[in-house]
């Protein structure tokens, strides 16, 4: 297919989940099935113009499966549309820890977007952030491909490289970067006793057997003297949210932590016990938008609970209970039937956490004068970590008494930033 048919097969694509979306709107408040599902008539239809009007024969396939990831992407976007054969590979390595690049991924404008780079791994040190977009793998285009195939593709045999087209902000243009794989270290907890009492805590992994070792520096903490905590879960996007209950329940001696609810799944609450809290001390959470799953279940339970303060930036939104729901052909979708709530009734998913006081991270400035195709440095050292410092300020003084000083919340050096619009599912 030439690149101009490319073009207006997915631009025929769109339209078509434009056309679906649209009908499902209309009919989403009659209690008739017939209208319900009247779209679903519409959409054969265009399908139909497209076959017998268009000026050039379509790759029908190619636009249905447009549509079909068009349509879950709106709705999910952590949903993917597996063939018989993608769905077979998806499941002979489900459960297998294969060597990867240390990627958290979502679906994003139709392509496949960065939730986070989990630190230390190939792709953080290649460079690669939250909100990019990697265009293409191994010079396959990512657009319409199912979120769960990419992450399949990005994994492979240690030492082997995989080649990654990549569109951030600094450089819309786009470049590549070659990563080799490896087996992806989640980063280590850690623990520091600060100025003034203040216990640091830094929790960027909950892999493994790592929530022991969290509750065992807590208590070290508490030890050494400490009489406030500060709890980092910056760029913890891979924690499961029963690892988030267990480390909200630190914290927490009553209280509901989140629940669960879908279309054909009832709410479920889950709620602390009393024999889990090891900490009583003044708490501050300190969240950024590299946060997923679990880490952000244990931040709304906190903050909600007035049980802490979150200093740093809203979180991503991935939160959701997700089941491979089979095809008569054998393909698969594999979609949210259910999502997480913070215990005020927001959908984590769709909302992300929003910290109590905000402070916006600054992204390193990457010199993009350079044609070259040499991978992006990893990120720099800050010279300060002014999320760390507006924490300590919070954790000393209270978030009202910085409030009222009218301190900045401006990024390292000053420059402004704008939020990452990170698409939310269509309600």
């Amino acid at each position: 297919m030439n690149s101009r048919l490319k073009y207006i097969v997915v631009t025929l694509s769109t339209f078509v989940v434009i056309v679906l979306l649209a009908g499902a709107r209309q009919s989403s408040g009659s209690a008739s099935s017939d209208d319900q599902y009247k779209h679903l008539g519409v959409f054969t239809e265009v399908l139909s113009r497209i076959k017998s009007d268009y000026v050039e024969e379509p790759d029908l396939k190619s636009v249905t499966l447009g549509a079909l990831n068009g349509m879950l992407e709106s709705v999910d976007p952590y949903a993917s549309y597996l063939s018989a054969d993608q769905y077979k590979q998806y499941q002979k390595n489900l459960g297998s820890k294969r060597p990867g690049v240390g990627l958290v991924l979502s679906k994003r404008l139709g392509y496949v977007g960065v939730v986070d780079a989990i630190p230390g791994s190939p792709a953080d040190k290649a460079g690669l952030n939250t909100g990019d977009i990697i265009e293409s793998i191994n010079n396959v285009s990512t657009r319409d491909m199912p979120l769960v195939y990419a992450e399949m593709l990005l994994e492979g045999e240690a030492g082997s490289t995989v080649d990654i087209g990549v569109m951030k902000f600094s450089n819309p243009e786009g470049t590549k970067v070659t990563i080799t794989r490896a087996a992806v270290q989640e980063p280590p907890v850690g623990s520091k006793l600060m100025e003034n009492q203040i216990g640091l805590l830094t929790v960027p992994s909950l892999e493994g057997a790592r929530m022991g070792e969290v509750k065992s520096r807590l208590e070290d903490l508490q030890k050494q003297g400490a009489k406030k905590i500060i709890l980092d879960l910056r760029n913890n996007a891979t924690a499961t949210p029963e690892e988030g209950m267990k480390l909200a329940s630190l914290f927490l001696d009553k209280g509901l932590i989140t629940y669960t609810q879908g279309q054909k799944s009832p709410r479920q609450n889950f709620d602390a016990a009393p024999a889990g809290q090891v900490s009583k001390l003044p708490l501050v959470v300190m969240t950024n938008r590299g946060n997923a799953g679990g880490a952000e279940i244990a931040a709304a339970a906190l903050l909600d609970n007035k049980r802490a303060e979150v200093v740093g930036e809203r979180t991503f939104g991935k939160a959701g209970v997700r089941k491979a729901i089979t095809m008569e052909d054998g393909s698969a979708v594999i979609l949210s039937v259910a999502k997480y709530y913070s215990p005020s009734g927001k959908s984590i998913q769709d909302n992300g956490v929003t910290p109590s006081v905000s402070v916006i991270e600054a992204q390193p400035q990457i010199d993009n004068d350079d044609d070259s195709a040499e991978p992006e440095p990893a990120r720099p050292a800050k010279t300060e970590d002014i999320m760390l410092k507006k924490a300590i300020e919070v954790a000393a003084k209270g978030a009202s008494q910085v409030a009222a000083s009218g301190t900045s919340n401006a990024p390292v050096g000053g420059e402004t930033m704008t939020p990452l619009n990170i698409p939310k599912p269509v309600k």
